[in-house]
């Protein structure tokens, strides 16, 4: 079966060959001949820049602590597959992997989606399968990449969650906030409930004229739903008939706090469809949330950090935490390895002045920068500057060179944290 799996494996990955095909016209023919499981599911569906996944970890965790059973299609995955697709936090099997991809396969040979099917595409189909024939009460799908065109926007959900709206992925989704928020408003449905963290007004104007038009309710976080963090580390939640006060998170960053607000303004909306959730599984819930490579302490003496910033807004959220007392260290050693396709000169321009020396590197990716082109931009902003040919020599050579009192912070991209994760932890 191990074989049986990488082969699967290796052909889910081959299909990247295709590239990304925004468009709901493969993924509808492909799940017409699976017999459309998407409309037998209770769904949440999540979009947004950042965050949509600590969201979708918090709602999951909550309910699954309340005793429902709960799908969860998160992506990319940190190191393995199988953490894609996930009911009550145990990841699909291998076995399950192989031969839910066998029978899709067999489905699609002599059609077009044969040759034109993509890797999101498949992958969506294997989790929709796979969370129906799992009989989950709830599945909680988390948007590839915006939302209008994203594969997982088949559904007709019980409530759709917008966490923000950033630039990010301006090739397909738009280069000014506007654009990116029509994106991903794509997922609100006629008669349907939504909940947002959106703040700009631009953005939001065009979510309420969406929500008006298809007569959708819109529910805002900070408005509807609030947080307020407390000198302890604690924070207290208000929402639209549900308060609660000493509520403590797993997660660091101050950012986890509003989502842990959105996270909840679900839970309380869903209590109201007949997922009710007592309040010790409120606060024992969010304390046990496992979503890694966010903030993420995988050792100290010396402390090292992974966090999977790769945006404008996700690098902001790593460059407050690392100066605004979340850690505490001596020295920054910074471990940077960046996509090509990404904003590079702004994620170095914010985060390499904190650091006290940088080391580069290039994770194991197509798409990855090089290490000469990151040097060029880092040397405008540092001297103490380490070249590594990968991300194991990168890693080694950032824990030789730091104190016990240091702190290593290895991030600029999933993948490169994700090989990371891997090498130090193994999962």
């Amino acid at each position: 079966m191990f074989d049986s799996y990488n082969r699967s494996i290796e052909y889910l990955f081959g299909l990247q060959a295709s590239g990304i095909k925004l468009g709901l016209a493969n993924i509808s023919h492909l799940l017409c001949l699976l017999d459309n499981p998407q409309e037998k599911l209770k769904v949440l569906h999540i979009a947004g820049t950042n965050g949509k996944g600590s969201v979708a970890a918090m709602v999951s965790s909550v309910l699954h602590t309340a005793g429902f059973k709960v799908g969860l299609y998160t992506s990319p995955h940190l190191v393995n597959f199988t953490e894609r697709i996930r009911v009550n936090n145990r990841e699909i099997s291998e076995k399950r992997v192989a031969e839910l991809t066998d029978f899709i396969r067999e489905k699609i040979q002599d059609t077009d989606l044969g040759r034109d099917i993509t890797f999101f595409e498949f992958t969506t189909a294997i989790a929709l399968l796979y969370l129906l024939e799992q009989d989950v009460d709830l599945a909680i799908l988390e948007v590839g990449m915006g939302g209008r065109f994203d594969s997982t926007n088949v559904v007709d959900p019980l409530l759709s969650i917008i966490t923000n709206v950033s630039i990010d992925h301006q090739a397909y989704l738009g280069n000014t906030i506007r654009e990116i928020a029509f994106e991903k408003a794509g997922i609100i449905k006629k008669g349907s409930i939504v909940i947002t963290g959106v703040t700009q007004p631009s953005a939001l104007a065009l979510l309420r004229e969406r929500c008006l038009n298809d007569g959708a309710v819109l529910y805002r976080v900070g408005t509807d739903f609030k947080g307020r963090r407390m000198r302890d580390g604690t924070f207290n939640y208000y929402g639209i008939k549900k308060k609660y006060r000493g509520l403590k998170l797993n997660l660091l960053g101050r950012h986890q706090i509003i989502n842990a607000v959105t996270a909840l303004g679900a839970i309380e909306i869903l209590g109201e469809k007949g997922y009710k959730v007592r309040d010790e599984a409120i606060y024992e819930g969010l304390t046990n949330i496992y979503w890694p490579g966010r903030l993420e302490v995988i050792q100290k003496d010396p402390l090292v950090v992974l966090d999977c910033a790769h945006n404008p807004a996700g690098i902001k959220t790593l460059g407050d935490a690392i100066s605004g007392g979340v850690f505490s260290f001596k020295r920054l050693l910074l471990v940077l390895g960046i996509m090509m396709d990404k904003d590079f000169k702004t994620i170095i321009s914010k985060l390499v002045p904190l650091a006290d020396t940088v080391v580069l590197t290039q994770p194991m990716m197509d798409r990855a920068a090089s290490t000469e082109v990151l040097y060029k931009e880092v040397r405008k902003y540092h001297e103490e500057i380490e070249i590594a040919r990968d991300v194991k020599e990168a890693v080694s050579l950032a824990l030789s060179l730091a104190g016990r009192e240091d702190m290593v912070c290895i991030t600029g991209s999933i993948f490169m944290v994700g090989e990371a994760r891997g090498l130090l932890v193994g999962a």
